[in-house]
């Protein structure tokens, strides 16, 4: 079987940044309905079925930039601890990696998810007046409310992930004696994406009600952290609470992780072939 090759810093940032880009465009409608089955106001309300296309613009700046951040450090991160480690790859080289991927991500992806999901739900009707109307309400902090809170859902969410894509793809590769296809590591992605996705719903939801808050002046906020939006939230709408929006966000992650891992895979397996990385 060939040996598996790990992607250099330059390599995964160009790959990364157009497969964020592809999935995050191609999959927006689904990211809506997302957005306003975990809005509190209700489905109906945060604008149900229709103009699915809201914030699309705002999301498509934002995607290149946060997967770019994510799969450079991921690359770089997994290369340097299984080179500390001895040389020998283990689940949680993944898992540790992937980690320090999102957290580095979240700092583009949550002004970004702000501006993006507060058009989605009809907050405000276009980028700019999201934008001006979020700094008036609290500055440029106002672009990070909820960043410790996406962060405790991608935490989890790449703990479980990146170890079942990549232990999928190892078994894979053993089985038939060569390494997966871009098919074959869109298939794996999409599988782990699916159950992280799953498991990782309440933090979801914890985090789209923290950021689509957005008090009147001098108003309390009601959700307030992690742990207390969580235990808010299954105190008034009891533990089907805690997963709305499931359907679409498992869904979502599904097809997005199929797209989005089939063309990392190819643009990397195509930039490799170029030599430019040998």
């Amino acid at each position: 079987m060939a040996e598996k090759r790990d992607s250099p810093f330059s390599l995964a940032l160009i790959a990364g940044g157009i497969a964020g880009t592809t999935v995050d465009v191609f999959m927006h409608p689904l990211d809506t309905l997302r957005a306003r089955a975990q809005d509190s106001r209700g489905f109906m309300k945060a604008g149900g079925f229709q103009g699915t296309y809201k914030g699309i613009v705002t999301a498509a700046i934002g995607s290149a930039p946060g997967a770019a951040a994510f799969f450079s450090t991921y690359e770089t991160g997994k290369t340097v601890i299984k080179k500390a480690s001895g040389g020998k790859e283990e689940w949680w080289h993944h898992a540790t990696a992937s980690s320090c991927g999102e957290v580095a991500a979240c700092c583009v992806r949550v002004p970004t998810a702000i501006v993006t999901q507060r058009q989605q739900v009809g907050q405000y009707a276009g980028a700019m007046e999201a934008v001006m109307g979020t700094y008036k309400a609290g500055g440029i902090g106002a672009f990070y409310v909820g960043f410790t809170t996406l962060v405790a859902r991608e935490i989890p969410f790449a703990f479980i992930q990146f170890p079942i894509y990549e232990n999928l793809k190892t078994r894979w590769s053993s089985y038939q004696g060569s390494q997966v296809g871009e098919v074959q590591g869109a298939c794996c992605g999409s599988v782990a994406g699916a159950v992280a996705g799953a498991l990782t719903c309440p933090l979801d939801v914890a985090k789209t009600r923290i950021m689509l808050e957005n008090p009147a002046e001098g108003a309390a906020r009601r959700y307030t952290g992690t742990i207390e939006t969580l235990k808010l939230i299954a105190a008034e709408e009891g533990a089907t609470g805690l997963f709305k929006g499931i359907q679409p966000r498992v869904m979502w992650i599904t097809i997005g992780g199929f797209v989005f891992f089939g063309a990392y895979e190819s643009v990397t397996k195509q930039m490799w072939n170029t030599g430019i990385w040998k």
